[in-house]
């Protein structure tokens, strides 16, 4: 198994830690995400780039900065503008587009807040996969597994092996069907979707309009929270109350069908842990969730949206597409107008009837993802494997998309285990409960494995 060095913070909140109690200096910590960056580990993780790119730690970072993340090494995926550089999505077919003028609004708040931009980071081509795959640029390896090259799940694939590696604290992502959350659960990290209307998306460029959120992949809740605040300009309202009076919910409907046995383990023993915390848990049908598959069956909003503003590009440089994107974007040049309404309209309803399912409850708990990370062998050249476990892959975490939610995905696996994600979801803007639930999640899973 690979892990970053024991002599390496935890989190980010170690790292402020470590710098005031005079353990380390943050110029020697920043040299040290930056080596990793530059290892075989992270081979394939970042975008190729002139010597001068973002991964080389500017002077004036390791000066004093102000603001909550500063000197912090944080990775930005290739979907989000940073003034001067090309945002290429991972593709070939925007490489000759020209830099960008200004940084996005994600990576100006990131900027204020003091971060150093340590690289940009590969993901799927546009956004399109749970995955991880990228043909052009390299499959980042996921290093949670040292004998065996596992995929790094995606889309946000490098944004997770640049923290779970170590070469950044936080990695920039984005969230459309589970983008931050898979990578986070295979690479035993955690991934944030909030509500997406709390994060602006300008400066991305986009996969579906009406799904895509902006988010991070970080190395704890605490960091997470954080790393929230400052993305959303906002102050996270701790709900403080024990875990004794949560009351949660397990979706039995489909959300644990034909999970992995490491995963099912997984998820048992921590419902487990949190019951005999004094957690109230209770399982229901959510047979609602059924209703998807019909929902989505001409392609979905993703195919829909991502076709309107692909299409132009798709007519001139499809052959430098992968194939496999520029398939499922296809799928939404066959659905008319009157189509795309009633799909609007089906998803409003559905929500609306969700949200009164779960308005009994403070969180829903689900596997993040069925199965641990399979070996890129297995599906890179395969297509039925590599669409059946993409389709396995964002069955649970596309859920949360689709009903305009928030989740976290947090690991829940033992030591020596491969990693698995225990997700916490809920309806729009329960994302300040969703988030202090996850910190007490997290330190009595923590507490219970140390004792094993």
């Amino acid at each position: 198994m690979t892990h970053p060095s024991p002599t390496y913070p935890t989190d980010l909140h170690a790292v402020g830690e470590w710098v005031q109690s005079g353990q380390a200096r943050i110029e020697e910590i920043l040299e040290q995400a930056a080596g990793i960056a530059a290892s075989q580990v992270c081979r394939h993780a970042f975008m190729p780039a002139p010597a001068a790119d973002a991964r080389a730690v500017p002077p004036a970072a390791l000066g004093d900065r102000a603001g909550r993340l500063a000197g912090i090494a944080v990775s930005v995926k290739d979907l989000f503008d940073v003034a001067g550089q090309v945002t290429t999505a991972g593709s070939t077919v925007l490489a000759g587009a020209p830099p960008a003028r200004g940084d996005s609004a994600a990576v100006a708040r990131l900027r204020a807040a003091g971060a150093v931009l340590v690289g940009r980071t590969n993901m799927v081509e546009f956004a399109f996969s749970g995955v991880g795959i990228n043909p052009h640029y390299g499959t980042p390896v996921n290093p949670a597994d040292s004998n065996t090259a596992r995929i790094p799940g995606g889309s946000s694939s490098g944004a997770a092996v640049s923290v779970a590696s170590g070469a950044a604290f936080v990695g920039l992502g984005s969230d459309t069907g589970g983008s931050l959350r898979i990578p986070a659960a295979l690479c035993g990290i955690v991934g944030f979707k909030s509500t997406a209307r709390l994060v602006p998306a300008t400066g991305t460029i986009p996969l579906s309009s009406s799904l895509d959120t902006v988010g991070a992949v970080t190395r704890s809740v605490r960091d997470a929270v954080l790393v929230h605040e400052i993305l959303s300009a906002r102050t996270v309202q701790l709900p403080g109350k024990p875990l004794s009076s949560w009351r949660l919910a397990v979706a039995r409907t489909v959300m644990q069908d034909a999970l992995s046995s490491t995963v099912a383990t997984a998820f048992e023993r921590s419902l487990q842990v949190l019951r005999q915390a004094g957690a109230q848990i209770e399982e229901i049908p959510l047979q609602e969730i059924d209703e998807l598959a019909s929902i989505n069956a001409s392609g979905g909003l993703s195919a829909a949206q991502s076709h309107a503003w692909h299409r132009k590009l798709l007519a001139d440089h499809q052959a430098q597409y992968d194939p496999r994107v520029a398939l499922r974007i296809l799928r939404g040049a066959r659905m008319g107008a009157a189509d795309y309404i009633d799909l609007l309209a089906a998803r409003q309803d559905w929500t609306e009837r969700m949200q009164q399912r779960l308005a009994a409850f403070d969180a829903v708990l689900s596997p993040t993802v069925p199965m641990v990370a399979p070996s890129i062998a297995s599906v890179l050249d395969n297509d039925d494997e590599f669409f059946r476990v993409n389709s396995l892959l964002l069955r649970n975490t596309a859920v949360v998309n689709m009903l305009d939610g928030c989740a976290i995905s947090l690991p829940c696996h033992a030591p020596g285990e491969l990693p698995v994600g225990l997700m916490l979801w809920h309806a729009a803007l329960h994302d300040d409960a969703v988030l202090g639930l996850a910190l007490q999640v997290e330190a009595s899973l923590a507490a219970a494995l140390q004792n094993k």
